[in-house]
C-alpha cells in the first residue's frame, strides 16, 4: 500500500486539523475574553463591565490541591511576581479562579513576557505566552469599550 493515496493523505489533514489549537485568541461581546488551550492548562481571562470585575480561571492538566497562597510568576522582559489568598479552587479540583477588580498586573504579566508560572503549593503550571500579546491588547480594547 503506498501513502500517498488519497485516504493517507485525508487522514493527514485530519490528524493536524484536531490537534488543539495552542493559540492565544480574544473574543468580544458582553463579556470581554481572552483565552488559550496549551498542553500544560487552559486560561481563561474574563471581564464583565456588569459587575465590574476581571477574573482568571486556570485548568491544568491535573487538578489542584488546596493551599492557602497562590502565585503567578511572569518570565521575561518584565519579569514579575504576584500572590494572593482570595483564589477559589473548584470543580473537584480542576479548576482555579481569582477575581478582582483590577487586572493591570495579570495583563502587563501576559502581554509583556514569555511564560506565566502558575504556582499553588508545591504545584508549579508552566503557561507559554508566545503570541498572547495581540490577543491582550485586543482584550484590553475590549474593556476599554464596555459600559454598564
Amino acid at each position: 500500500m503506498r501513502y500517498d493515496q488519497p485516504m493517507f493523505r485525508a487522514l493527514a489533514v485530519l490528524l493536524l486539523t484536531t490537534t488543539p489549537a495552542l493559540a492565544w485568541e480574544a473574543r468580544s461581546g458582553a463579556i470581554c475574553e481572552l483565552a488559550h488551550e496549551g498542553e500544560a492548562a487552559q486560561v481563561r481571562v474574563t471581564y464583565d463591565p456588569a459587575i465590574p470585575e476581571y477574573a482568571i480561571e486556570i485548568t491544568p492538566d491535573r487538578p489542584w490541591a488546596p493551599s492557602p497562597v497562590f502565585s503567578m510568576h511572569f518570565d521575561g522582559p518584565r519579569d514579575l511576581t504576584i500572590s494572593t489568598t482570595r483564589h477559589v479552587i473548584s470543580g473537584g479540583g480542576a479548576t482555579l479562579t481569582v477575581r478582582d477588580s483590577g487586572f493591570g498586573n495579570v495583563l502587563d504579566g501576559l502581554e509583556f513576557n514569555d511564560t506565566a508560572i502558575a504556582l499553588l503549593g508545591g504545584q508549579v503550571v508552566a503557561i507559554p505566552l508566545d503570541d498572547a500579546a495581540p490577543a491582550v491588547r485586543a482584550f484590553r480594547t475590549c474593556t476599554m469599550g464596555q459600559t454598564v
